[in-house]
């Protein structure tokens, strides 16, 4: 069926489709004729756009790593208290999901179980965990944290924990109810009280 005039173009269906596609179902369960069915276009037509399934992962990761980097940083611009600024984490996670329609667990730690070294897609896998851990050290600087890189570990490490949950509760019906992210953000306000000292106090 030929999309309507007012469709968007093939590329980004193609990207839109593959996005869902990857996201719910994995990205090696998911073949091509999966996508350019959902998506409404030939081979051809997407072979002008992706040399191949590999391109098109890349291109899907890439488009979910500026989406969620935007989104956090929306957030940011929220923030002025330090410490809130580095609970953020989680207030983005929250928003990002909200936005996206976000069901299960983490698009880039799902992808990190099945891409193999070397693929493109692997670029932005390491694009995200170098914004995770490059932010949350200068936040928790900014902070006052004796210690940014334990404190960036610590905050990545519930983070971590939260999307995993999150996955489980997507084929556990018992934990449909449940929120990691909000837990998962008052477990690292409960760590980080006390030991963000006053900004400006000096140290020592």
């Amino acid at each position: 069926m030929s999309p309507s005039p007012a469709s968007p173009p093939a590329r980004e269906r193609l990207l839109t489709a593959a996005g869902e596609l990857f996201y719910e179902s994995g990205i090696a369960a998911t073949g091509v004729d999966a996508v350019l069915a959902r998506a409404g276009v030939s081979p051809a037509t997407m072979y002008a756009h992706y040399a191949g399934k590999d391109a098109l992962v890349a291109a899907y990761l890439e488009r979910r790593f500026q989406t969620w980097r935007q989104t956090w940083d929306d957030v940011l611009a929220e923030r002025r208290d330090p410490v809130d600024r580095l609970l953020s984490l989680f207030d983005a996670v929250s928003r990002y999901r909200q936005q996206e329609g976000s069901r299960r667990g983490c698009g880039f730690l799902a992808a990190a179980t099945e891409l193999p070294a070397g693929h493109p897609g692997q670029r932005w896998l390491e694009a995200d965990s170098r914004l995770l851990t490059d932010r949350l050290h200068e936040l928790a600087a900014d902070a006052g944290l004796a210690d940014p890189a334990e404190a960036a570990a610590t905050l990545l490490l519930c983070y971590d924990g939260a999307l995993s949950r999150l996955a489980r509760a997507a084929t556990t019906p018992a934990l449909a109810g449940d929120d990691p992210v909000a837990r998962a953000r008052r477990l690292a306000a409960d760590w980080l009280a006390g030991r963000a000292e006053p900004i400006g106090r000096p140290r020592g």
